[in-house]
């Protein structure tokens, strides 16, 4: 594509050439004969450091901040926010995205309202996909992931190559990092939806209101003027989303028991299910959800929510609802022991996640409540004593263990969970603190295994340990029971 086209609004071009750009890169490692290299500005590195570097490999053009100093002979187009139009031109370059494209944002629920949407179209017959936290789940293909919002680039060609397969429904997970960074900037939204703010990230933003801004801009900057937005009603936060939905010109569409598009009336807790009467036009409808967890039916009206605004019938999608099935990792069953207990295991690595999936299985557990939790490493210090406080307010045994300690030291980060943790249990090896929690376990108890979930490994220094908390349940059921 010639420079001029994918730069067009999105910045002045300096120097006579309009060569033809043959690929997009922000990674100097990475450049071929004909790329565009966008020589981003970092909080480590700044990518005008490498322009050299790209040049000697074969760069076509550079894209840069305003001000930024650049020695180079290269076209290069400035702009006002390059990351910006980073996005917008890699969705210019891979051109076709999937005709319904909606993205989810909050703390928690994320992935299970991509996940859930996705069923939702499945049902209805549109050939659909989900990208997030887990990976990408479509028609034909799989794939897992490692980021819960992917590089612009990587997204743009990803949402060309689903067009390219038939898909015409993709849901997708937007995290404050992906929107402060501009990673959707360049994906055409049909509609947008939030679910709830809680304590995380505040390692990369200052302060709990720009977490919050940094996720309105789904709806401020990236959700066309009268785009449905979804939003949960039942959150400390909602009301606060819903005046910047509306106030961006928004179709705003509430859910929950505060809801007005689709009311929650009534809710019936089971071990394994949730009976709900949901209010919708006028008419009341019963729905039999397979999950556990009153997260999981907030998740799942935001859910339905985003497949109505996209034109499923309501209670078409409501009926989807009853053949739903949770991500993985989410309040998900790893096993049950001889004697009857449950073992799940989720994702809850931050403190309103946790206190959600302790207080769901507490109205069907006649026994104790055993929690086994860690909390990562090179990431938001202050949520750790917060969540030692909740798992034992509301847990009634509580063993702490590491979870991805990363570069930090691993006991420094179980010590300060514990400092707020009166009656806990340390147990550094997580595979040993899974089998102890399952072994000391009896009749009527729920055991919860929380912080990674889905993850498949375990993060020490560099270096990333294969480890699945669903494969040491198994392991340590097979063990207790011979």
């Amino acid at each position: 594509m010639q420079l001029s086209l994918l730069a067009r609004g999105l910045g002045a071009i300096e120097g006579g050439a309009d060569p033809d750009v043959t690929s997009l890169t922000a990674d100097s490692r990475k450049v071929q004969s004909g790329a565009l290299f966008a020589a981003l500005p970092g909080t480590k590195v700044d990518g005008t450091a490498f322009v050299a570097d790209a040049e000697a490999k074969g760069a076509a053009a550079l894209l840069c901040a305003e001000g930024a100093s650049i020695a180079s002979s290269l076209p290069l187009v400035r702009s006002a926010d390059p990351r910006h139009a980073l996005a917008v031109m890699a969705a210019r370059f891979y051109g076709a995205q999937p005709e319904c494209l909606v993205a989810v944002t909050g703390t928690a629920g994320k992935t299970s309202i991509a996940t859930f949407t996705r069923q939702i179209w499945e049902k209805s017959g549109y050939a659909a996909a989900s990208i997030g936290t887990t990976g990408v789940v479509a028609p034909n293909r799989t794939i897992d992931g490692t980021l819960t919002t992917p590089d612009p680039i990587e997204l743009a060609e990803l949402l060309s190559s689903l067009a390219a397969d038939g898909v015409t429904h993709a849901a997708m997970e937007a995290s404050s990092h992906g929107l402060d960074q501009r990673r959707l900037d360049g994906v055409r939204l049909g509609a947008a939806a939030f679910t709830n703010l809680g304590h995380d990230h505040l390692d990369y933003h200052p302060d709990a209101e720009s977490y919050f801004q940094a996720k309105m801009r789904l709806f401020t900057a990236l959700l066309p003027t009268g785009g449905a937005a979804v939003v949960n009603a039942d959150d400390a936060w909602s009301g606060r989303a819903i005046e910047v939905a509306t106030g961006a010109s928004a179709r705003v569409m509430t859910v929950g028991r505060k809801g007005d598009f689709l009311k929650l009336k009534r809710l019936e807790h089971e071990r394994s299910r949730q009976i709900a009467e949901i209010e919708a036009e006028g008419r009341i409808h019963r729905i039999v959800l397979p999950l556990a967890g009153s997260f999981q039916m907030a998740n799942a009206l935001v859910a339905a929510g985003l497949a109505i605004a996209t034109g499923v019938p309501v209670a078409d999608a409501l009926a989807a609802l009853e053949g739903l099935k949770g991500a993985s990792g989410r309040l998900e069953l790893a096993g049950t022991t001889t004697a009857g207990v449950p073992v799940f295991v989720d994702y809850a690595h931050k403190p309103e996640a946790l206190e959600n999936v302790v207080s769901s299985v507490r109205p069907f557990t006649t026994g104790r409540i055993v929690v086994v939790f860690g909390c990562g490493g090179d990431r938001d210090r202050a949520k750790r004593p917060m969540m030692g406080e909740i798992a034992t307010r509301l847990a009634d045994v509580v063993i702490v263990t590491d979870d991805n300690p990363r570069s930090e030291d691993p006991a420094k980060i179980r010590a300060a969970i514990m400092a707020a943790a009166p009656g806990a249990r340390e147990v550094a090896d997580r595979r040993l603190a899974i089998r102890e929690a399952i072994a000391g376990s009896r009749a009527g108890d729920t055991v919860i295994i929380a912080g990674k979930g889905h993850e498949t490994g375990q993060k020490i220094g560099e270096v990333t340990h294969p480890f699945s908390d669903h494969a040491e349940v198994r392991a340590a059921i097979a063990e207790l029971h011979g």
